[in-house]
């Protein structure tokens, strides 16, 4: 028999109407074979609620006694779901997190997911229920009641279709699926039908608000098709599927994302020498400020400069960390910026195709909007820019990858690129003991790539075009892209692409500087260690652990760059083998 895992957001059980449209839903899944397990947030603004009146009693109230308040919330949503199912004449039983069995750490307020039971919830299926958990919460070991933060009820949802062996998780919501970009800013946005849990990793981290990233992380952990629909009464489209195979198997570019509210810290004259990222993020990290893009450009003149992005909200406290890590290392200076957005192009494959890149940073030039700063990862290039040039920025990316269309009817790439592999299940169940742990797959070693710099070029829309362009002219197929700090009107611009390519590229780029002034940097082989995992961004001490086991073993980080699920980091290729021993050892209590 099918098992179907339903989990209903806020909006969806706003009132007793909608409750009584999820409960029909519901009924009628059971009544086509299917076993069901519900998974219900609070009513509408109910958790705003509570925080309000929390806040009119307490300035500063205690986690512990949060997360007790919280989650009444979702324990009023399941009693009066299974008041409206017992009333159109099926039997359900309602569940909080401890009823279940859900078992997290003792993080109140954020907690993370360790093990579920599954022995009730199994019993009262096989009794003909509906069974209806309480999303967003559980309890320690101690037996406290926990929550588990922001998309809590997703994470709810995905976990427990992972530890059942559901057929499918399907996530009712206020949309229609998940589009290729906000469809509140972009209006040509496109719902898709597939999107694969790595492209929507990366989207969700991105800002694409459909579900948080903690619960695709369990999706694509666990193997667990996620299925988004719109819970309207009136509607039964078919949705979005969040699997392990992209909407199109031809297309690399499949979604773009704005996240708004970025502001951005630049680090100039660090010493280009082992320690000194550890030294900066190490106080970042004391002070639980999540860092997000990393940019560190190539040492010059025995210093290097660095950029990352925070929160806005997190940076006066960055600030003061930075600053203190600065002063220790002997850093030249400390900056901000608090008003930039990162705009980013998403998409499987897309680091195998040349040319994807330039033509991102084209259509920017296009709209004379600057770019601040770059990173890649496999599957994504994000830029920053002026906050007021985001949305605009977003359409023109949009645009420019023909996004509005189904991927049929764009302008076909150069190389297909192939799906994501299926989980093992035996695999699986291996790793239900620890669910929402760090999960490592590999660090790895790439020595296949040489790596040029542009340094002092100038720092206007058009320059990473015109470089881009050019690389891509010559079939070279770019790898890692980092954009530095601007100082001064002049920026500096570095590439890694294969070494076969290091003459053609090289080239290039002197051919460039002619124009546009500065110097050229160039190596013919190049170390890339790579970190490669499930929970990298949500597992804030990632890069700290990182940075340490580099520092520790005398290696200098000379390039970094980040994504949703890899830090990549470029070495001297000579300590290559002492880099890739030093990370091994550093991840090895959370690997596979």
């Amino acid at each position: 028999m099918a098992l179907i895992v339903q989990k209903f957001g806020g909006t969806s059980v706003a009132d007793a109407e909608k409750i009584r449209a999820a409960a029909r839903r519901a009924i009628r899944a059971q009544q086509q074979g299917a076993q069901v397990v519900m998974v219900v947030s609070a009513m509408g603004h109910q958790t705003d609620y509570l925080v309000d009146l929390a806040g009119q009693v307490c300035d500063d109230p205690p986690a512990r006694e949060m997360d007790m308040l919280l989650s009444t919330g979702e324990q009023v949503s399941v009693a009066l779901m299974a008041m409206a199912i017992h009333s159109l004449g099926a039997k359900a039983v309602s569940l909080t997190g401890a009823q279940i069995g859900i078992r997290t750490d003792s993080s109140h307020t954020k907690a993370r997911i360790k093990s579920i039971s599954t022995d009730r919830i199994r019993r009262l299926l096989d009794e003909g229920n509906i069974v209806i958990a309480a999303g967003f919460q559980g309890i320690d070991e101690d037996f406290n009641i926990t929550t588990l933060g922001r998309g809590g009820s997703d994470t709810t949802a995905v976990a427990l279709a992972a530890v059942l062996g559901a057929d499918e998780c399907e996530i009712y919501t206020d949309v229609d699926g998940v589009f290729t970009t906000d469809p509140r800013l972009v209006a040509e946005a496109r719902k898709m039908s597939r999107v694969s849990h790595d492209e929507m990793l990366e989207l969700a981290s991105l800002g694409a608000g459909v579900m948080h990233s903690r619960s695709i992380e369990f999706g694509k952990k666990f193997n667990v098709p996620i299925h988004v629909r719109n819970s309207g009464v009136f509607t039964d489209e078919p949705g979005s599927i969040i699997g392990n195979q992209p909407e199109s198997m031809d297309r690399v570019v499949s979604g773009c994302a704005l996240t708004k509210n970025e502001a951005r810290i630049d680090v100039a004259g660090v010493p280009d020498k082992p320690g000194a990222s550890l030294a900066i993020f190490s106080k970042l990290a004391a002070m639980k400020v999540p860092v997000d893009m990393i940019a560190q450009d190539v040492g010059y003149g025995g210093v290097a400069d660095m950029s990352f992005t925070v929160l806005e909200s997190d940076l006066p406290q960055a600030l003061v960390a930075v600053k203190e890590a600065a002063k220790e290392i002997g850093a030249s200076s400390v900056s901000s910026n608090s008003g930039v957005s990162k705009v980013s192009v998403v998409g499987l494959g897309m680091a195998k195709q040349s040319g994807v890149a330039d033509r991102m940073f084209r259509a920017l030039a296009e709209s004379n909007i600057n770019i601040e700063a770059i990173t890649t990862s496999d599957i994504k290039v994000s830029v920053l820019v002026k906050r007021e040039k985001g949305v605009e920025a977003l359409r023109a990316v949009h645009g420019e990858f023909e996004l509005e269309k189904p991927p049929g009817e764009r302008v076909a790439y150069t190389h297909p690129t192939g799906g994501a592999s299926v989980a093992d299940a035996l695999a699986v169940v291996r790793r239900l003991q620890a669910m929402e742990d760090l999960t490592i797959h590999g660090v790895s070693l790439d020595e296949s790539q040489c790596r040029v710099t542009l340094f002092d070029v100038p720092d206007r829309p058009g320059i990473s075009a015109d470089v881009f362009e050019a690389v891509a002219a010559e079939n070279i197929v770019v790898d890692m892209i980092v954009q530095g700090v601007g100082a001064d009107g002049l920026a500096s611009l570095s590439f890694t692409a294969p070494q076969r390519d290091f003459a053609k590229s090289r080239q290039v780029v002197e051919e460039l500087a002619k124009e546009y002034g500065g110097e050229i940097a160039a190596q013919p082989q190049v170390a890339i260690l790579t970190v490669n995992g499930v929970g990298i961004r949500s597992h804030t001490g990632v890069g700290i652990r990182l940075f340490k086991a580099l520092a520790e073993a005398g290696i200098n980080v000379e390039m970094v760059s980040t994504s949703e699920m890899k830090v990549n980091v470029v070495v001297n290729h000579e300590q290559a083998a002492a880099g890739l021993a030093a990370l091994k050892s550093a991840f090895a209590d959370v690997g596979n």
